[in-house]
């Protein structure tokens, strides 16, 4: 069944164009048409929102903006009108945006998550003009910052823990909002010589529920997407970067408790710092000593109900500026390098001694990045080091092929000898010029002392096809079971084999096939909706049937930005090692379990003060049954305040000894912008399938860009009877200095 499933999705992708029409023009045809030249200013600007200089009257101009989403051709509705502007410092940005005097502002808080249900402006920025990374600064009608990184692959992915400094400023009238912003040209990695950059700007304008961009391209592509921007001409080169290198050193004191272990409170201060040195305009060297990450946001609890580890993001800003050049390899389900793995051993921080990173564009064509880490012995592991290269090259219009290499380096020590840990790894990506067809081929190769010799490969195969009605594709990945990445993620790989108390490495073939029809009524009130159906099979080495998952889904999205989503599944597990899902419980024996689940979510309004995502889930369970409910209702006190509560209930019905519980995971929020550079965020989280309840409280005073005031207060608690186990209090002072 999977086989001819498989056969008739490659008939499906390689018939899809004759299916699907013409494709839409590419990239060189949107910079044909959408041009805009940079006027050099001979007057400074104050960045104040008010556009009082009289230079801004004689700047390049956009007159409106298009529309793009949800329907995506024709002038917008709402006028938008944007200006352009350089001097040896900064490139200037303005835009005054007309409305109803009807707006949405989410929050005031910098990089707040929901920037795109807010009113709100962005410029798109990409210096090589290579489409493979740019950068993306936006504002809210409330004057809240976001800056983000943006790489491709062919599917934008848009890092906005990414910080930088930058300035911007709005005013509110009556029938407009209007912002100013300037980027210092230090900020971002272009060479002096370009003298072409692509760009687009976006409107989030939320009261009539539209988003809106300069050019004009299907809307089943992002508005951040990098392969449809404009094209900005310097009638004279732009200032090479003047200031070479910026500093941010800190002082951090801290005083903690350790509950468990029966340790009374112990005081501590540390000082370091991280630099930034521009090499070239378009190559910067990151540098760290003795980092310090206690200020960064706290990771959010999930309910864990499969048989492998999950994934968290990776927030600490020395890995976030070009990150994608590292962390890009693989694919969602094996990386051969995450950066998590770094500083970190079992959940708990390692102190970094150093780190050391060069980044950006060494030529047009080619992104370069090597990165060397160095960290200090603990009780529990000795001192590593990691050093990881990476190079990308453009090729064609939109393609690119990569290579990696990373060594972990482990020095001998107290617990344990030396040895290492190495993954090299090339990738191509093909992208066509309208971004409709994708495709990818990767290889990766372990090398490991501790294990044999055969079978050490991750491979990937992919091709899709996407255009604004349909959408299909087919993927194939190999992990070889001595594919060993110690610096990576590749959780399916690891087995727990519990009445042994063991961890098996057990390789697999994966096979993906998915495919779906959007539909765009012409009026009523439903905006978009269709279908969607997925296959997912994972083969043993042997060739034997490991897991066939079946999935069909119906969703509705509505003009209001309400939407529904019913999901049916179908599993067939042959389990491999016996697993425990309920604690102090027989663990189900390995064999075979097929099983049915259904869900149905959706959320509410998010403009409205009250909003709610919502989702249910009931059926099969191995050999029982899970029901599982839960959501998230959020109330937005506009501008200041968001008071949220995310809650899941998971219940675990196994027959006889197998054992029977309910997983509860508790999450109240509490976000308080006292104005755009002053915030309190406080989270508690109470999980009773990791037994624990912690509150995390983090005040953040902004008192000069990119410099910073953080105090930080942890609590952490046994879920039985509430018994403190760890409390810690952190102070931190930042600034930023070039």
């Amino acid at each position: 069944m999977f086989l001819r499933n498989t056969i008739l999705g490659v008939i499906l992708v390689g018939t899809a164009p004759l299916a699907m029409g013409a494709n839409p023009a590419d990239q060189s045809a949107t910079q044909a048409t959408y041009q805009v030249s940079m006027t050099k200013f001979d007057q400074s600007i104050t960045v104040d929102g008010v556009m009082d200089e009289e230079v801004w009257q004689s700047a390049n101009h956009i007159p409106f903006l298009n529309n793009h989403w949800p329907i995506d051709s024709g002038r917008a509705d709402a006028d938008t009108k944007i200006w352009l502007g350089f001097d040896d410092e900064y490139m200037y940005v303005a835009a005054r945006m007309h409305d109803q005097g009807t707006r949405i502002v989410q929050s005031l808080n910098r990089d707040e998550p929901n920037f795109w249900s807010s009113d709100g402006f962005s410029v798109l920025v990409d210096p090589v003009n290579q489409r493979t990374n740019g950068y993306l600064f936006g504002v809210n009608a409330g004057g809240a910052q976001l800056e983000a990184t943006i790489s491709t692959g062919g599917n934008e992915r848009m890092d906005r823990n990414w910080d930088n400094k930058w300035y911007s400023a709005v005013t509110q009238q009556e029938d407009y909002w209007l912002v100013e912003m300037a980027i210092p040209f230090k900020t971002l990695r272009y060479s002096p010589d370009a003298t072409d950059w692509g760009i687009n700007f976006i409107r989030n304008d939320m009261a009539n529920n539209t988003f809106q961009t300069w050019t004009t391209f299907p809307n089943n592509f992002p508005g951040v997407d990098l392969g449809f921007t404009g094209l900005l001409q310097w009638n004279q080169a732009p200032p090479g970067t003047q200031s070479r290198v910026a500093l941010l050193p800190y002082v951090a004191t801290n005083v903690s408790r350790d509950y468990e272990n029966g340790e009374p409170w112990s005081p501590g201060a540390s000082i370091g710092g991280d630099a930034k040195i521009a090499v070239t305009s378009s190559l910067n060297v990151d540098l760290t000593l003795n980092p310090d990450f206690s200020n960064v946001n706290v990771d959010l609890q999930q309910t864990n109900l499969t048989r492998f580890s999950l994934w968290f993001p990776e927030q600490r800003p020395f890995f976030l500026e070009n990150g994608d050049l590292f962390a890009n390899f693989g694919n969602w389900a094996v990386k051969p390098f995450f950066s998590r793995k770094v500083g970190l051993h079992d959940g708990k921080a390692v102190p970094i001694l150093y780190g050391a990173r060069l980044s950006g564009n060494a030529t047009e064509n080619t992104r370069v990045g090597l990165m060397n880490i160095q960290s200090r012995a603990t009780d529990e592991v000795n001192a590593q080091n990691v050093t990881v290269a990476a190079m990308q090259q453009r090729i064609w219009s939109r393609s690119t092929l990569s290579a990696i290499v990373t060594n972990q380096h482990t020095l001998p020590g107290e617990t344990g000898n030396a040895d290492f840990n190495r993954n090299l790894g090339a990738e191509f990506q093909y992208v066509s010029p309208n971004g409709q067809w994708e495709g990818q081929a990767k290889y990766h190769l372990a090398l490991d002392p501790e294990t044999p010799q055969q079978d050490r490969s991750f491979r990937h195969l992919e091709v899709n096809y996407g255009s604004r009605n349909y959408f299909i594709g087919l993927h194939h990945h190999h992990v070889g079971t001595n594919y060993v990445s110690e610096l990576g993620f590749a959780p399916r790989l690891y087995n727990y084999d519990e009445p042994n108390d063991t961890t098996v490495r057990l390789g697999y073939d994966q096979f993906n096939i998915w495919g779906g029809y959007n539909n765009y009524p012409e009026k009523g009130p439903i905006l978009m909706h269709g279908i969607r159906s997925w296959s997912v099979g994972v083969f043993n080495p042997d060739r034997s049937m490991n897991e066939l998952i079946n999935n069909l889904a119906y969703f509705t999205q509505f003009r209001s930005q309400e939407s529904l989503r019913v999901h049916g599944q179908r599993r067939q597990i042959n389990l491999p090692y016996a697993t425990s899902f309920v604690s102090d419980a027989e663990p189900i024996p390995q064999g075979s379990y097929t099983f049915f689940r259904w869900s149905v979510s959706g959320n509410t309004d998010p403009r409205k003060a009250l909003s709610l995502e919502a989702q249910t889930q009931f059926g099969g369970f191995y050999n029982g049954k899970l029901y599982s409910a839960g959501g998230t209702l959020n109330y937005r006190a506009q501008p200041w305040g968001n008071f949220g509560i995310n809650y899941q209930a998971n219940r675990i019905v196994l027959p006889g000894h197998y054992g029977q519980t309910t997983l509860h995971l508790l999450g109240p929020q509490v976000n308080i912008s006292f104005s755009n550079s002053m915030f309190w965020t406080t989270v508690l989280q109470y999980n009773t399938q990791s037994g624990t309840m912690g509150i995390n409280s983090r005040f953040q005073w902004r008192y000069l860009p990119m410099s910073d005031l953080f105090v930080v207060v942890s609590d952490n608690y046994l879920k039985e009877d509430f018994t403190p186990t760890q409390r810690a209090l952190v102070i931190k002072l930042t600034y930023w200095l070039n």
